[in-house]
């Protein structure tokens, strides 16, 4: 008996340890795609805005969906979330399967393009509606086609999909949480901007700055400078994240503009480096800058 419940323990755990949320290199994308038992083939997931890079050559049998067809507007704030049913709806149409890995990508290597954000936020969006096997293709687009791996301009449609009966919502957070939780001890705000927007220095926001009490750490830092889908090795950046206050034993909440580069900066913590308790603001600044009863703050904050 107890040789038999240690050979089902044996099979559960191995029929799950090939699941996971991370990166991937496109040689063993490619081996993924090629698999000889097409019940082991991935869901390949062309994240870009513009469907015109995707006629002009993709990831064969990849799928285009577009990342921001996933939001719109809500009682006035752009690009918010869609409601649950949609995003369900569209989930299934893009051929989401619960019993699939997921390989996503971009392109677009060089700041300021950042369809790395894409990948980043379809990769979020899948893992908060229950997705466990997510793979982003490391360095993207740009890497494969220098690893002179195959490109095509042919259509591919996935049949529709099968979603997990159970989500994972307790990845995001909403405002009157994280306003109720910030500045308590052992919990890490961060915004994910590149630094003059933090800091109010743009012409983009309807009001300047950031949340009272965050501290900025953009996304950009995590990537490789000549490949942005690039990600760089924990090792190298372990100081610069620990330096800045973004730690293992933090409880982490991260935000941006609208969500994108939260969703990188947020994928990296849990995924790459592991952190246990990482949490994305949905609403970033887009929702917190209309919320006028609520202050914004200017000057910088270092984490204590």
């Amino acid at each position: 008996m107890k040789r038999f419940l240690a050979t089902i323990v044996l099979l559960l755990t191995a029929s799950s340890a090939h699941a996971e949320i991370g990166i991937i290199s496109p040689a063993d994308a490619q081996q993924l795609i090629d698999s000889a038992d097409a019940s082991k083939r991935p869901v390949v997931l062309d994240t870009r805005g513009g469907y015109k890079d995707y006629f002009r050559g993709h990831i064969p049998t990849a799928h285009h969906i577009n990342f921001d067809t996933l939001r719109g507007t809500d009682r006035g704030v752009p690009v918010q979330y869609l409601p649950d049913d949609l995003t369900k709806a569209l989930l299934v149409r893009a051929g989401i399967d619960r019993r699939r890995t997921h390989l996503i990508y971009a392109t677009g290597d060089k700041l300021p393009n950042d369809e790395i954000l894409s990948s980043s936020m379809v990769a979020y969006v899948l893992e908060k509606f229950g997705v466990e096997d997510i793979r982003i293709v490391d360095g993207g687009l740009p890497a494969w086609t220098q690893a002179k791996l195959p490109v095509t301009q042919e259509y591919f449609g996935n049949p529709p999909g099968s979603l997990p009966d159970k989500g994972n919502p307790k990845i995001a957070i909403a405002v009157d949480e994280l306003l109720a939780r910030k500045g308590q001890p052992g919990v890490i705000l961060v915004d994910a901007r590149p630094h003059n927007e933090y800091l109010g220095d743009d012409d983009v926001w309807l009001r300047k700055g950031h949340i009272p009490g965050a501290i900025s750490f953009h996304w950009a830092r995590l990537m490789e400078r000549d490949n942005t889908h690039q990600f760089r090795p924990f090792k190298q950046v372990q100081a610069e994240l620990e330096a800045a206050g973004l730690k293992a034993d933090k409880e982490i909440f991260v935000y941006c503009g609208t969500s994108r580069e939260g969703s990188l900066l947020r994928f990296y913590l849990k995924h790459v480096a592991k952190y246990p308790n990482v949490r994305l603001y949905e609403g970033s600044w887009k929702e917190y800058a209309s919320l006028k009863q609520h202050p914004a703050e200017l000057t910088e904050n270092k984490a204590k």
